[in-house]
């Protein structure tokens, strides 16, 4: 009985902390004008003491001294910064909650092979986790899932909702595909001899195209006429072999790279690199191949004992010079937040600060196909945008003191902001 009430307690614990307490926002019913902020579009420039009217979810005008409706709320941001609201790709938010209680964490579908699975099914809206990584100006997240070879399909969610179908933003975007190792995994613990790890990976690389190549069968004979039963696994890939899908393929070494873009150009999918950690080394052929790169590791050390100490910083500012069409992400879930401060570091590092700003607003929307409706601030658009005091990459001076997402004004309260507000309120009584 001691057992089993120790477990019952340890199953509540984990669905509390899978709750937070803030209220979505309710939908804009009158128009806001922010007035006099310095209004970062992305597309049309930078404009100083600019304002920006919102009305019933969209940016309805942008220009100086508008016209407030009448009815509408007046926002003074005379000294702020406006940005359109920041994009963080390849995550894993709302599938985990803490990774060291397992009923809290649903990344993985069981198989290689599981094309048809649909990651924001698992999608947590009430994640604790979600208001904090808000507060640092993200309003769209891409839920990616985990696993070996085909994991599986992702989707666009926005971050103030009731569920993941309230947070659908667009999706499914496309299938992800961990592209087989190339090289030798010289860790202590591999205990495979460096013939035994060539052939396992040439085992998985065949295992990959035939896997295509059955994929490939089922869409023509379903085109055909001559397949009627549906499996539901090649049926997800279908739309890869008709340019309405992505394929999102998650590959870090060069030689996997190379692999993809040799393996691209029989197939002619609309293919994302994920990852790249070395694509700064292929960066002409990339730009070449008209192939995005979703740059995943922007902090880091050298992989190889003869890179430079900044290889990972310095990676965005090549990409840009090479002419790729490019995107910073910080993988993960509760780190995500970091991800506009890992942009500023890239500018630091050599990447044009506009350019920075655009690699997680409107090229991360570019990537997955939304330009049309977020990723950078334009009239018509849909009013998803950030207010920071101070530059949004700064770790010092950013400081979200507005979110709207489609007009709704977004509470910006999260956990640890409650318990430094608790805790403040303490020092104060003594």
């Amino acid at each position: 009985m001691k057992k089993l009430a120790i477990v019952i307690a340890l199953a509540c614990s984990a669905g509390l902390a899978q709750a937070h307490n803030v209220v979505p926002g309710a939908a804009q019913d009158g128009a806001v004008l922010l007035q006099g902020g310095t209004v970062h579009t992305v597309t049309r420039g930078t404009l100083a003491q600019t304002d920006v009217l919102l009305v019933d979810g969209k940016i309805s005008a942008i220009g100086q001294n508008l016209e407030a409706p009448e009815g509408a709320r007046v926002i003074d941001i005379r000294g702020q910064y406006v940005y359109p609201g920041i994009i963080a790709l390849d995550t894993t938010l709302g599938l985990v909650e803490m990774s060291q209680v397992r009923a809290t964490v649903d990344t993985n579908e069981v198989g290689n092979i599981t094309p048809e699975v649909l990651a924001h099914h698992a999608f947590n809206a009430d994640s604790e986790i979600i208001p904090t990584v808000r507060y640092n100006g993200i309003t769209h997240a891409q839920i990616v899932p985990q696993g070996p070879m085909l994991r599986g399909q992702s989707s666009l969610m926005q971050l103030d909702a009731w569920n993941y179908r309230d947070g659908l933003e667009a999706g499914p975007l496309g299938v992800h595909l961990t592209w087989p190792r190339a090289g030798l995994n010289t860790a202590w613990w591999e205990r495979r001899s460096p013939e035994a790890q060539r052939r396992a990976n040439a085992e998985q690389l065949e295992t990959l195209k035939e896997t295509f190549a059955l994929a490939e069968a089922y869409h023509k004979a379903r085109d055909a006429g001559a397949q009627n039963r549906i499996d539901q696994r090649w049926e997800a890939m279908r739309g890869l072999f008709t340019g309405e899908k992505k394929l999102f393929v998650h590959a870090d070494d060069r030689r996997q790279i190379e692999q993809v873009l040799a393996f691209n150009r029989e197939h002619g999918f609309d293919v994302v690199i994920m990852g790249g950690r070395d694509s700064w080394m292929i960066a002409e052929a990339l730009a070449e191949a008209n192939v995005p790169v979703v740059f995943g590791a922007p902090y880091g050390l050298p992989t190889r004992v003869d890179d430079a100490y900044d290889t990972a910083f310095t990676t965005p500012a090549k990409l840009a010079a090479a002419g790729v069409d490019f995107a910073i992400a910080y993988p993960g879930f509760w780190d995500t937040r970091n991800l506009a401060f890992a942009a500023g570091h890239a500018v630091a590092f050599g990447l044009d600060y506009d350019a920075a700003v655009t690699s997680i607003t409107y090229g991360p929307a570019k990537i997955l196909g939304v330009e049309d409706r977020i990723g950078s601030i334009t009239e018509g658009k849909q009013a998803t945008l950030i207010v920071s005091e101070g530059d949004v990459l700064d770790h010092l001076g950013q400081r979200i003191s507005y979110m709207f997402i489609d007009g709704r004004e977004v509470d910006l309260s999260n956990r640890h902001r409650q318990l430094y507000e608790k805790y403040r309120e303490r020092l104060n009584a003594e």
